[in-house]
């Protein structure tokens, strides 16, 4: 478990002050973009150790009174089903999701804005859905030469001829299930409406990575290039910012290159524009809070090292392209890393190669590592996991947490019955009969009550996991890799 190095106290008052700030430059209301996940910042907390997941919820909550939640998808990622990698959700299913957990914590969500909207069939029908619930939905519409032509963006036949959105707030947090889904465009076209309405408002962008006063090849950077390997996102110093006031601070390619087009828009919406360089537009305290750079830096490359197996796998899996390993493999080079720096994962191949059969391993705090084997009761996984509980509750080794009585029925149930072809039982099996057996079974309950000291933690399989299997160690909170590879050599991986 990565050492603190972050300070999520100082960064959440610091975040929400920033915000106040920018909100009273503009007059009273601020359009703000949210990159990156608002809910479940896993990245976040992982390469800053100390952030916590909700961090960004917890500061709009700050400003709870004064802010409202505006969702933007994407017409085409409605009609194409597009899914979120970490969730497996569609985008739809996404924003309704989003929509309730905005909701469950007691922020406002305005309305739902779908972009790109050319009539699609399924993004009509999902308006239709939101509409039934209550929700409302605005269009907003393709602008063709956007972003060049900016004549006619910044005109009635460009952002003019979209639906205006009505709001209520000084804070218009503008989010959305994924990247793509027109975020930018929403606000200046709503910029650009306010403005004919003689209404005062601003733009501004929140950006947790890069962050901009860390060096450009700082790990937490790195790590950042990494994560964004599928969408070619290049860290770089920020030119306009340098040449504005002499100081070196770090962005990404997609914010310099359109930082012209944007500006050029907002000198035209407003007379002038009030950004010198894209680092100005961000709202970005995270630098500011953290309190161990070494801590935070290993963790970092951690995470470089998780994601270029993640990526591996996806490519084994069909679902990403080689180049993607490529760039992550540069990355890890850049800083002198490699796959032998996790040792958890070295763990698992040699338990593996002693075994001939997959393996697993969980490395604990204090850096020991706990593994397990494949049996013809359990998968390495299900083993790994119930040896680790043994470990952290102190329960003998040879202690049978899960008699073969209480496992054998399941397996009959499995194979007899539902028709599956693995007998061996997945990780929230495992943890059902666990918990059955804590009813009677002290030791059993012991080793359930361990459950919460997963999280943090560093797992390895020697081959790639079920579904079920990936998910179940997501929702206890462990950082998982697997090599890309599969158990069998069949064609078709339920």
């Amino acid at each position: 478990m990565a050492k603190i190095g972050f300070d999520n106290d100082k960064y959440i008052t610091l975040q929400s002050q920033n915000i106040r700030d920018r909100i009273d430059m503009f007059g009273g209301k601020l359009y703000m973009e949210f990159g990156g996940k608002l809910f479940d910042d896993f990245h976040a907390s992982r390469v800053l150790p100390g952030f916590k997941p909700d961090s960004k919820v917890k500061m709009l909550l700050e400003l709870k009174d004064e802010a409202e939640i505006v969702i933007v998808i994407n017409a085409d990622a409605i009609e194409k089903n597009k899914r979120r990698g970490d969730l497996g959700i569609t985008y739809d299913l996404d924003t309704l999701r989003l929509i309730d957990a905005f909701r469950g914590i007691g922020l406002f969500v305005g309305s739902v804005v779908i972009t790109c909207f050319t009539g699609q069939p399924l993004a009509i029908a999902f308006e239709n859905r939101l509409k039934a619930l209550g929700i409302k939905v605005y269009r907003h519409y393709p602008i063709k030469d956007y972003p060049s032509d900016i004549p006619l963006i910044v005109s009635d036949d460009g952002f003019g001829k979209n639906d205006y959105i009505e709001t209520t707030r000084h804070l218009v947090v503008i989010t959305a299930p994924g990247p793509g889904s027109g975020k930018m465009a929403t606000c200046l076209s709503q910029l650009y409406q306010d403005h004919k309405r003689g209404i005062k408002a601003g733009y501004a962008k929140f950006e947790t990575f890069p962050i901009w006063n860390l060096p450009l090849k700082h790990p937490v950077n790195v790590a950042y290039e990494a994560a964004t390997a599928d969408l070619s996102d290049v860290n770089m110093i920020d030119p306009f910012h340098l040449e504005a006031y002499g100081k070196t601070t770090v962005n990404y390619n997609r914010d310099v290159e359109i930082f012209p087009v944007l500006n050029a828009i907002m000198e035209r919406i407003l007379g002038e524009s009030p950004y010198k360089s894209p680092t100005d537009m961000g709202v970005n305290m995270a630098g500011c809070a953290i309190s161990d750079d070494k801590a935070v830096s290993d963790a970092a490359k951690q995470e470089i090292i998780r994601r270029y197996y993640n990526a591996s796998c996806n490519v084994r899996q069909g679902l990403s392209e080689r180049s993607e390993v490529t760039k992550i493999e540069l990355l890890m080079n850049q800083l002198g890393i490699s796959t032998k720096d996790r040792p958890v994962a070295k763990a698992a191949i040699d338990k593996a190669n002693a075994t001939g059969n997959p393996a697993a391993a969980i490395e604990l705090p204090d850096g020991r590592i706990i593994t397990g084997k494949t049996s013809s009761l359990l998968g390495a996984s299900s083993a790994m996991l119930l040896n680790v509980l043994k470990e952290l509750g102190g329960i003998p080794d040879d202690v049978l947490l899960l008699s073969p009585t209480v496992i054998e029925p399941i397996q009959n149930m499995k194979t007899n019955v539902l028709g599956n072809h693995n007998p061996r039982m997945h990780i929230d099996e495992i943890l059902i009969a666990l918990s059955i057996c804590a009813a009677t079974d002290n030791k059993a309950k012991i080793a359930l009550d361990q459950i919460d000291k997963l999280k943090g933690l560093e797992v390895h399989s020697s081959v790639i996991l079920s579904r079920v299997d990936e998910q179940t160690f997501k929702k206890l909170g462990v950082n998982l890799t697997c090599e890309p590879k599969y158990q069998t050599k069949k064609l078709y991986h339920a």
